[in-house]
């Protein structure tokens, strides 16, 4: 293990427990100071950035990098502005830190309080999203964690231009620098899966091979989703202009992402008329449609291509869409779960009984009625930005914000209080009386 990447963890937990101790107030001046002077050097971040993009237009063009990919590597002024605005809207959330959850009297003059903390150093690894740094970066700020990145190749020059002027910001406001730090090259990733003594959480954003490898080689929890395979069911009292709205813009809007709809499923009783005006709106759009043999014959006059039976478990992260004609809700329900992946799935209806068991019965991280797959997002969830999505049910599920980046302890304040004195057939009682958190 190469010596550099260790003392760059032992640096980050020295730096993580030193925030624990910092007030919100504190915390809040360096996610300011470092979001003002993000925008202050945009010109020195879209210098960096266009040595990024000119690597990555090489490997574009020889098959090696995917055009989703190309896309999320982009950044320009709006994009600048949305990472500072990000940025803001986390100094300006509540501090999830010192928060008790729950207060309970043991005894007279024994209280239990269940307070929340945060989790310590969390390492990212992420691919080809610059605004990934200062999304991670403000987050972990205000959960008092230290953060490591490690930047894909392909975002390596914009990543650390802005991790420079994070840290430039940190020192400014008087907080260690090695609360957030980046490190580079493949091997890094392996020592950092080995570093269960010093890292406390792994985060990987970015494709399924990524996250299959990093669960698959290290100790550390794991917070992520493998895939983004998304649905909307446009069910038989759906409203038919909502439901082209909602899917133009679950696979429009920006098909990179995985939140954006893989797959839309139709129920048999409006197929012959919703099928044509979908693929009218979807093919003006550029949407490359596949479909079920159901879907085809019904557009037996439109390019739909045939969908293999393995395929329904495919994110495309393209515009490209699936289609199939299902019976009823039932087997839409079935289908979700046979090849969704409990990422974020909708349904499109009037009929309020419908929506119901479609919002019950769907096992997935955000389940939505008559909205696009895209709302599945830390901003637009109010978190101010996220992590990533956690396709997990045990501690983080859906986008992840600063909740999710404390865990909690329990802090027990006696007056001499012996166990011993609690057992026996002369035992004191406890009163465990559970009392308000504030």
């Amino acid at each position: 293990m190469s010596q550099p990447i260790r003392n760059i963890a032992e640096a980050a937990k020295r730096a993580s427990r030193l925030l624990g101790t910092l007030t919100a107030e504190h915390r809040n001046v360096a996610i300011l100071s470092a979001a003002d002077l993000i925008e202050q050097s945009r010109s020195r971040l879209l210098q960096a950035h266009a040595e990024d993009m000119d690597a990555a237009s090489a490997l574009l063009a020889r098959g090696e990098m995917s055009s989703a990919t190309f896309e999320r590597l982009r950044l320009n002024d709006k994009k600048i502005a949305e990472m500072r605005r990000s940025m803001l809207a986390v100094a300006n959330l509540p501090d999830p830190v010192g928060r008790i959850l729950q207060r309970t009297e043991l005894d007279r003059g024994l209280m239990l309080d269940k307070v929340t903390c945060p989790l310590g150093v969390l390492a990212v690894i992420f691919e080809a999203r610059p605004d990934a740094v200062t999304q991670i970066s403000a987050l972990g700020l205000k959960s008092a964690n230290a953060v490591i990145l490690k930047a894909g190749r392909e975002v390596e020059r914009t990543a650390s231009a802005l991790v420079k002027i994070i840290r430039q910001a940190l020192a400014k406001a008087g907080l260690p620098k090695d609360a957030v730090s980046l490190v580079t090259g493949r091997e890094a990733v392996q020592q950092l899966l080995g570093m269960a003594d010093l890292v406390d959480m792994v985060i990987p954003r970015g494709s399924k091979q990524l996250v299959e490898f990093v669960q698959a080689n290290t100790r550390i929890p794991v917070l992520g989703h493998a895939e983004g395979v998304c649905h909307v069911y446009v069910d038989a009292a759906a409203d038919v202009q909502m439901a082209l709205a909602i899917i133009e813009d679950a696979k429009t809007d920006y098909p990179a992402a995985c939140n954006a709809a893989e797959t839309v499923l139709v129920h048999q009783s409006i197929a012959a008329t919703f099928l044509p005006r979908l693929a009218e709106r979807l093919l003006a759009k550029h949407v490359a449609l596949r479909g079920c043999e159901r879907t085809r014959a019904i557009l037996s006059d439109q390019p739909v291509a045939a969908v293999a039976k393995g395929d329904w478990h495919h994110e495309y992260s393209d515009l490209v869409l699936a289609v199939r004609v299902v019976n009823s809700i039932d087997d839409a329900i079935e289908h979700t779960h046979t090849y969704g992946s409990s990422h974020t799935e909708t349904i499109v209806t009037d009929d309020s009984i419908a929506a119901e068991r479609f919002l019950n019965e769907v096992d997935a991280a955000g389940v939505f009625h008559n909205a696009s797959t895209r709302f599945a997002d830390g901003y637009r969830y109010g978190f101010g930005a996220e992590v990533g999505i956690s396709t997990s049910k045990l501690h983080a599920r859906g986008p992840v914000g600063v909740e999710g980046l404390t865990t909690y302890k329990y802090v027990l304040r006696g007056s001499g209080q012996l166990a011993r004195d609690y057992q026996g057939p002369k035992a004191r009682p406890f009163t465990h009386r559970r009392l308000p958190a504030d």
